[in-house]
């Protein structure tokens, strides 16, 4: 089995050294080389990849911060390649795949690859998310500052017009209307809006019940839209769409939900869908 990788790593030299020494080790293939957040996100998105090995220090967008906006359905095994040991090596060796430090050893690599390898079979990308986001959480906020679900005051509920997010020991009150996509992982939801991302421990099923279906849409297995939002639409050979939203955001759209991408954008393939 060949694990497809992608590379990111804000260093140019950081990441031609990697991939050399990757050339170097069986089982595993480099399929894009990424030199920031976002070029990843889009990477992950096209690639599809087994494997990502992801710097946490990066200008613009954090390792951190790629884990929160990758769609937990195309959620790579993550291995944190980093000059920094202050980011609980142990702890991360327990809910990513593996925590490697720089200057990188070959031998150590290939330890990760293994590990990868052996993983691959055993872990779902949805649960692998999830403790990822848990462990973020844990290591930014010095607890795991996510909510406990959506208020249980009747009135709260009934507006459908704001979420409750209690993250780190602060409430916030986020408008329905300036979500625009969610991301499920296992019990945790991630919430992109206003350019940011909150994280709710919460299911897919009692989020989405406080969702107006007039206004989001399942585009994927753990995947929610906005249809506002949705500003292009591309099909892909695999038979699936990636949608592009106002933000910039990509997203995969599976075959099984193609129709309701469809019929946002015009009812008709040809006339809504660039190719």
């Amino acid at each position: 089995m060949t694990l497809r990788a992608v590379i990111v790593d804000d260093e140019h030299l950081a990441r031609r050294g990697l991939v050399m020494r990757l050339a170097n080790i069986d089982g595993v293939e480099v399929v894009a080389e990424c030199a920031n957040g976002l070029q990843a996100i889009d990477a992950v998105s096209e690639h599809e990849p087994d494997l990502l090995f992801l710097d946490i220090e990066m200008p613009g967008m954090t390792g951190f911060q790629v884990i929160e906006n990758l769609q937990a359905d195309i959620m790579p095994m993550v291995v944190f390649v980093t000059a920094y040991n202050d980011y609980a090596v142990e702890a991360f060796k327990i809910n990513a795949v593996d925590y490697v430090l720089k200057p990188l050893e070959e031998e150590r690599l290939r330890e990760s690859v293994e590990r990868a390898s052996v993983t691959k079979e055993q872990q779902l990308a949805t649960q692998d998310k999830a403790r990822l986001l848990a462990m973020v959480q844990s290591l930014e906020e010095g607890q795991l500052g996510v909510s406990q679900g959506l208020p249980t005051d009747e009135s709260e509920i009934a507006n459908h017009d704001r979420l409750l997010i209690r993250e780190g020991g602060e409430v916030q009150f986020i408008p329905v209307a300036d979500i625009e996509w969610v991301d499920a992982a296992g019990d945790y939801m991630c919430v992109h809006a206003g350019g940011e991302t909150h994280i709710m421990r919460i299911t897919m099923k009692q989020l989405e019940a406080q969702l107006d279906s007039e206004c989001f849409a399942r585009v994927h297995r753990s995947t929610i839209v906005n249809k506002r939002c949705i500003r292009s639409a591309q099909s892909l050979a695999s038979g699936e769409y990636r949608i592009t939203l106002a933000s910039g955001a990509r997203l995969k759209v599976s075959r099984g939900h193609r129709d309701t991408v469809r019929a946002l954008l015009g009812k008709t393939e040809s006339s809504a869908v660039r190719r």
